[in-house]
């Protein structure tokens, strides 16, 4: 059982038959499996001839062996019978070494239309993806938002309110699968064992070299204080009065790259109005679920609105957008004001109020 998800499937058509490789990236168990699937579904209902459509999920020990460049170069050329299209579909292309060689020979050798998937947010980042400068185009991939929640929710036969639907949605987010149980226990078991596959998958690998109980304390913190304003300080503080080792900041930002590139949460760097330039010291980090937040807090405090700031985050995402600074300032109207400053931001989208009058704004691209 699963819905369309609309709201991708929108933004990625009209890139179907253009000359680009599509890339879906976004955290694990978030979807992106099946929304290839929906993907490969419409060019069938369209025509597409079966035979010419290769897929291969990496995470599939079927293709246990394909992990390199070369060998993946020869399987797909061994399933090219004829000069016709094809589609390739690539799931957790991570997993093959130097991928970044294979796709751009494919897309100048192959008559295809390249789909790829990847559970790390810098998938296209470093030396080797240079070879792939204009020539992709990118859809960060999300849990399920309310809305998607709430249709699955009613699919599948529970009969809540949007009211009543509403708190478990903060309380639990929208991974596809924790859908699948009822009881609040069996809801937190799932997701911890998600957030554990991810951590050991994408981040406390073998050649990671990242101390795993140094790394989860870290992480432990930074989801259960999403939302708000970040100190490295904070972190060292808090590592002394856990009797634990000492931390050193460019450790602690090391394990924010790390959480980063695995969508664990998104970083958003804070902007001083006055100065008209970023605070490059100061940052918010978000989960990119709430239930992760969830998790490692076992509760949602309603007094406060830092969970209610990171929903919004989320939405911000999910509508397309790239979060890339925030500040605070009080708000008249559309116009945001610091001090005697007056600035009138054409990208803001999201305020809420905080003491002082005080409104956290986010800004986006």
């Amino acid at each position: 059982m699963y819905i369309k998800r609309e709201r991708y499937l929108s933004k990625i058509r009209p890139f179907y038959d253009v000359d680009l490789i599509k890339v879906l990236t976004g955290v694990r168990r978030c979807g992106k499996s099946i929304l290839l699937e929906q993907i490969k579904e419409e060019f069938i209902e369209n025509g597409f001839d079966r035979a010419h459509i290769i897929t291969i999920n990496f995470e599939d020990l079927q293709f246990e062996k394909i992990r390199t460049a070369e060998k993946l170069n020869s399987y797909v050329n061994e399933q090219i019978k004829d000069h016709d299209k094809y589609l390739i579909f690539l799931d957790e292309i991570q997993h093959v070494r130097n991928f970044e060689k294979v796709l751009a020979s494919f897309r100048a050798t192959l008559n295809c239309s390249i789909f790829i998937t990847g559970s790390n947010s810098k998938l296209l980042s470093g030396k080797m993806a240079t070879l792939l400068v204009g020539r992709c185009v990118e859809f960060r991939i999300m849990p399920f938002s309310f809305a998607e929640s709430y249709e699955y929710a009613t699919a599948i036969g529970r009969n809540m309110s949007p009211d009543e639907f509403m708190i478990d949605y903060i309380n639990w987010g929208g991974f596809p699968l924790r859908f699948s149980f009822t009881k609040e226990s069996d809801i937190k078991r799932y997701l911890e064992q998600t957030y554990e596959g991810i951590l050991d998958k994408d981040i406390i690998t073998d050649r990671s070299k990242v101390n795993r109980q140094n790394f989860e304390r870290v992480a432990t913190y930074i989801m259960a204080n999403a939302g708000k304003e970040f100190s490295s300080k904070n972190i060292e503080n808090y590592f002394i009065h856990q009797n634990a080792d000492t931390l050193d900041k460019k450790t602690i930002y090391r394990y924010l790259d790390k959480m980063e590139k695995a969508c664990l949460i998104d970083r958003v760097k804070r902007f001083n109005i006055v100065g008209k330039q970023a605070m490059s010291y100061i940052e918010k980090q978000y989960a990119v679920d709430t239930g992760f937040r969830m998790i490692n807090t076992n509760l949602v405090n309603f007094e406060d609105t830092f969970f209610l700031e990171n929903i919004r985050k989320i939405i911000i995402i999910k509508n397309g957008k790239t979060p890339i600074k925030y500040t605070y300032g009080s708000m008249q109207g559309n116009s945001v004001s610091e001090g005697s400053k007056s600035f009138d931001p054409n990208i803001i989208i999201y305020r809420i109020k905080k003491k002082r009058d005080k409104t956290c704004l986010i800004y986006y691209r």
